[in-house]
């Protein structure tokens, strides 16, 4: 029992630590970047794409395009995309992006911005 405690404890820590490492967005780090106000500009038909959640990269393999129609594998799903989730113009960093959210635990795309299958 005393064994217990310390190890609850420190999972409790832990499961703190990293949800507020989730949670944080702009820590700054891209403060000088010249393309910060391009990332902070982007938006689709769901809003602004910056604002309330990060972008990640996704690879290749990750993304797929089929008569016009984009899917995208987030979390192990693959996630069809809206096609008011797709960012218009040009692509300025060349990778594939998207801006995800969750609804009922299932993934789902705010914005998606096709790279260049490089």
């Amino acid at each position: 029992m005393t064994l217990a405690r310390p190890c609850a404890a420190m999972l409790l820590g832990l499961t703190v630590l990293l949800a507020t490492s989730a949670l944080a967005r702009d820590d700054g780090r891209y403060a000088n970047s010249p393309l910060k106000p391009w990332f902070e500009s982007l938006h689709s038909e769901f809003g602004q794409c910056c604002s309330d959640a990060d972008g990640y990269v996704v690879a290749d393999v990750d993304w797929e395009s089929d008569k016009g129609r984009y899917r995208v594998h987030l979390d192990g799903e693959w996630v069809l995309v809206p096609e008011g989730a797709v960012i218009t113009e040009p692509n300025k960093i060349g990778r594939t992006m998207v801006w995800k959210h969750y609804i009922d635990g299932h993934p789902r795309v705010r914005c998606f911005m096709p790279g260049s299958m490089t």
